[in-house]
Formats: C-alpha cells, structure tokens, sequence
C-alpha cells in the first residue's frame, strides 16, 4: 500500500536536520487514515499504543476525559508550583557553587562543557543537591517508587575484566525514552550529557546544565566540530575511568527517543574511547498515558503526564561491560555487541531504522492531524 509520503531532496533534508521533530514539514503530501496501519508496520518503533492514541491526539473515553479535567483543577496546578520550586532552588544552589567561577568555553564558540572540572566541596554540594532534588522532581511527575534490579556478571563477562581493574565505568550508556530518563540518570549518578548548545543559554535550565559539565554542540555545525565533539567526549569518557572524582559521561547512543518497546542502531561516541561503560535499560510500564516522549508534542505531553496520579519506571542495571581487544579496535563491534546485550537482556527488539525515519514518521503524522 502506497503512504503518499514524497522524500525530500537530499539537500533539502541536509538543511532540515536541526528543524524541530514535531513541527509540520509541508515537503511531505497528507496522507489518509487508512495509510496510518501502514506507517505504523513500518515505523513501529515510533509508534504509540497507549490509550491517548498517534501524537495523543486519539479520541479518549468519557471516564479518561473527566479524570483528566478533575485533574487539570486540581493534581496538575500543584504539581506545577512543586517543580517551579525545585527548579528554583537548585538554580540558586548552582548560582552560588558557581560564584567568582568560570566554565571552560572553546575559542571559536562552538563547544564549551561548562563547569565539567568544578571540584571541591562546590562539587559535592552541586551533586548532593542534585540527586536529591531530581529524585524530588520524579515524585513531582508521578514516580513515587522506582524498581531496581542489577543482573549479576556471567562467567565470561568476569574473565573480560583484568585482575585489579577498578569497577568504575568510563561511561554510562542507556536507551532513550522520555526526558524523564535524564532525571532519573541526574538522581541515581549525576552525570554529564551532551546536549546541544542552545541548552546552555535556556534560563533556569542552563547554568544546571551546565554545572552538570554537559558538553555542548552545535547540530548544525558539521565536519570539523563534529570530530572535536567526539573528541572531547573521548577525554571525558577516559578521565571519569581514571578519575574517581571526575563527572562520568551519560550517553545515549540511539541518539534519539523510541516508545520504549525498541532499541535503534547505536552511534560509537560512547565507545570510540575504549573504556567499559555501564548498560542501564528503562522501561515504563503504563495502563492509560505512556511517559515515552517518540510522537508527541512537550506541552501536551507534560500536562498528560502530570495529570496522572502514580506512575512507574523500572530501571535494570547491567554489569559493567569491558570490551575485547577487538571491541577496542572495532568502536562499530563494541557498539553492536552492548546493543544486542541490552536488548537480550531488556526484551527489546533492535529496529534499523533511526532519526530520519522518525522524521519522516512524524511529517505524515501532523499531515494527518491537519486534515482532522
């Protein structure tokens, strides 16, 4: 069956990768309803099976209607207030353990990693404040309790790790969800992340991100920054091995989010260092409204989000993993081999498709709601 779906130029598409995911994209021609089982097959990854529907724009039952609006006057208001609060004060905390300090910025303005080398009793304020005030943002969305399991290290992942070679991971690596997955990482290690450079100026949220040492980029700045951000996501990756006292790395290597059900192909960023990383798989369990963020505007998602009582995050640490000699050759091998691990060991089936697909996904998605 034909989606009517046209592929943009490939220049066009080069200009379009920085463009927002969820904002109508007039290259792509409407499709009807009876194309959406099609996208779907295709796109499953993408796909969203809760009971709010595509984009969460389905036709919801009468009973979720009025929990929803006895929710709105009364859950969500509260809840708003609670998160302003936290977000406030950790920013005051984050303007004050940064106070007569400069971050380290690149010359030329396109990278810079904030507060990354920030030590001392500023650094042990900033996280300890940190992780307790994520944790307090968790409640605020709903996830009272957090299910932990850690998998215990097989025979043949024992043998993999030298006598005497510390525990501590270069870097964490996990599938991407929702941006509730950064709160929970924020709360369980505070680590850096890589985030794009827009971040770094947003009010409130900047100078917390950049207190947690995020690196910074430009998505649109190919070529030579590309190599330097990979680069310095390498230094950073080997410092936290070697430094116990250093931010370790967050990555997630998809590089995008999925409805939690799969796992794309990774990029070798996270490896490229050839330290072991930790595997950490989430999972939401849901009944109604799904917290994974793949196909869904940010407003509405939030407010979906806050307007539900309890929700649930299970989260499933793996050992850490430490590569071969031929892992450390092959940053392509080493990638694949902890993506099939984690989808083993998370039952999540492993899709080729990634962020352009999704692109395309969503363009006929909103061509399908502007016909509504």
């Amino acid at each position: 069956m034909s989606t009517g779906l046209q592929p943009l130029p490939l220049s066009k598409h080069n200009q379009s990768q920085d463009r927002p995911l969820l904002k109508p994209d007039d290259s792509y021609a409407p499709i009807t309803p009876e194309d959406l089982s099609e996208l779907e097959k295709r796109f499953a990854a993408y796909v969203r099976k809760d009971l709010y529907g595509s984009m969460g724009c389905g036709e919801l039952p009468l009973a979720e209607k009025v929990k929803i609006g006895v929710a709105m006057v009364t859950l969500v208001p509260v809840r708003i207030v609670a998160g302003i609060l936290l977000l406030l004060v950790y920013y005051v905390v984050c303007r004050a353990c940064t106070l007569f300090k400069r971050g380290s910025e690149e010359v030329e303005g396109d990278r810079q990693e904030g507060y990354a080398h920030l030590g001392g009793w500023r650094r042990k304020v900033l996280v300890g404040c940190g992780r307790v005030l994520a944790r307090l943002m968790l409640v605020v969305f709903g996830f009272y309790w957090i299910s932990l399991c850690h998998r215990s290290r097989t025979e043949e992942q024992s043998e993999g790790q030298r006598q005497g070679e510390p525990e501590r991971p270069g870097a964490i690596v996990s599938n991407h969800v929702s941006y509730i997955d950064i709160l929970y990482h924020m709360s369980s290690s505070f680590p850096s992340f890589v985030a794009k450079r827009s971040v770094g100026k947003l009010p409130l949220v900047g100078i917390i991100s950049q207190c947690m040492g995020c690196v910074f980029v430009r998505r649109e700045s190919k070529s030579s920054d590309f190599k330097g951000v990979a680069g310095v996501v390498t230094e950073r990756v080997k410092e936290a091995r070697e430094n116990k006292d250093a931010p370790v790395m967050m990555l997630f290597p998809e590089g995008t989010t999925t409805n939690g059900e799969y796992l794309l192909p990774f990029k070798t960023g996270a490896f490229l260092a050839k330290s072991p990383v930790r595997p950490v798989i989430l999972k939401y369990p849901y009944q109604r409204f799904s917290p994974a963020w793949e196909s869904i505007s940010g407003a509405r998602h939030v407010i979906f989000l806050l307007c539900q009582f309890v929700n649930h995050l299970e989260v499933i640490y793996l050992p850490v993993y430490y590569p071969s000699q031929e892992e450390k050759d092959d940053a392509k091998l080493y990638a694949n081999n902890v993506r099939r691990l984690m989808a083993m060991e998370g039952n999540l089936v492993m899709s080729d498709i990634g962020l352009p697909e999704k692109r395309v996904y969503l363009a006929a998605l909103n061509g399908l709601v502007s016909q509504d």
